[in-house]
């Protein structure tokens, strides 16, 4: 029986965070315009991930709504981009191509940084101080706002 080998992405790593549980972290330079990983998982509907995950889904979810509707569940068949952490300033953007989602770095990464992206969450509810905390932001950044929902439009 022949082995396999899964890819590996020799750019990154994964360990521990400061900023939350495990993080994503450089382990050589990356330049701005990089693209450095592809968000991978189950693809469901979104009235299934609503099914699936309900309320009960809490802040913590590895969950990405595509423009299309479509749902990653990184909770199946994901992989390292799962433990990319928010920070308000954030050294990658998530960019959806082609109904895929990447993750590429918009400056300079220095090895041993961690990568991190504004995960702009936008809920429903009226943004009260008890829904903010509830969001709450631990990048540590110079300007953090507090939290990782977005402005709403």
């Amino acid at each position: 029986m022949p082995v396999t080998r899964r890819k590996t992405n020799r750019r990154i790593t994964v360990r521990r965070s400061a900023i939350h549980g495990k993080g994503v972290f450089a382990t050589t330079f990356i330049p701005k315009g990089t693209r450095i990983i592809e968000y991978k998982g189950k693809r469901i509907s979104e009235d299934a991930a609503d099914e699936k995950y309900g309320d009960d889904e809490g802040t913590h979810t590895f969950l990405f709504l595509l423009d299309n509707q479509i749902v990653i569940d990184a909770n199946d068949n994901g992989n390292s981009a799962r433990w990319i952490n928010h920070s308000c300033d954030a050294n990658c953007d998530a960019n959806e191509e082609n109904g895929r989602m990447f993750i590429d770095a918009i400056r300079d990464i220095q090895p041993g940084e961690e990568l991190t992206y504004d995960y702009n969450l936008i809920v429903d509810e009226r943004y009260t101080p008890a829904l903010k905390r509830l969001y709450a932001c631990g990048c540590g950044a110079r300007k953090c706002r507090s939290t990782i929902l977005g402005r709403k439009r």
